[in-house]
């Protein structure tokens, strides 16, 4: 099995946030790879990496970096591919704001799709509808997990109004 997603983190004190990511592939039965490359400490790696995923059938990269968080800019770079980019909260960033901010802010013709900080899943949803374009197998799934999404929240409004208060109405 080929992988067709790449999660690639700055660092492993970063995987308890992309795990989120990669069990949401896993549901979604898309083939992905974990590795750890730093844009600062593997500078070579990171452009092989970028430069070889392509030809190695990856095609979505999420990338995600804290502090300076300059991993999904560096491989974006070097890559036709799309790349989305998972700010994360860690001990060197300014609450996940400075990695925020140095990942959504790219120079034009170097697209990073960003989410939120520590928005993994969210990133793995969006690297899924990227998939689906070209795959209804995919986009089937994908369907059914935002059918079941609706419904949790049609349950939950059907809970509030079971509740009973003085004066709700």
């Amino acid at each position: 099995m080929q992988p067709r997603v790449s999660i690639i983190m700055g660092s492993t004190s970063d995987m308890p946030v992309m795990e989120t990511a990669a069990k949401f592939l896993g549901e979604m039965e898309v083939p992905f790879e974990i590795n750890a490359l730093s844009a600062h400490r593997t500078p070579e790696l990171v452009a092989s990496f970028a430069e070889e995923a392509a030809s190695r059938g990856i095609e979505v990269v999420i990338a995600a970096a804290g502090g300076a968080a300059h991993l999904p800019g560096v491989i974006a770079a070097s890559t036709t591919l799309p790349v989305i980019g998972v700010p994360i909260r860690s001990a060197n960033s300014v609450n996940g704001m400075d990695s925020l901010l140095s990942i959504v802010q790219m120079p034009a013709g170097i697209p990073v799709a960003t989410v939120a900080i520590d928005g993994a899943q969210n990133a793995a949803v969006l690297a899924c509808q990227i998939l689906a374009t070209a795959d209804a197998a995919l986009r089937e799934r994908l369907a059914a997990f935002k059918a079941g999404l609706a419904a949790k929240i049609a349950k939950a409004n059907a809970d509030l109004a079971a509740v009973k208060m003085p004066f709700k109405v």
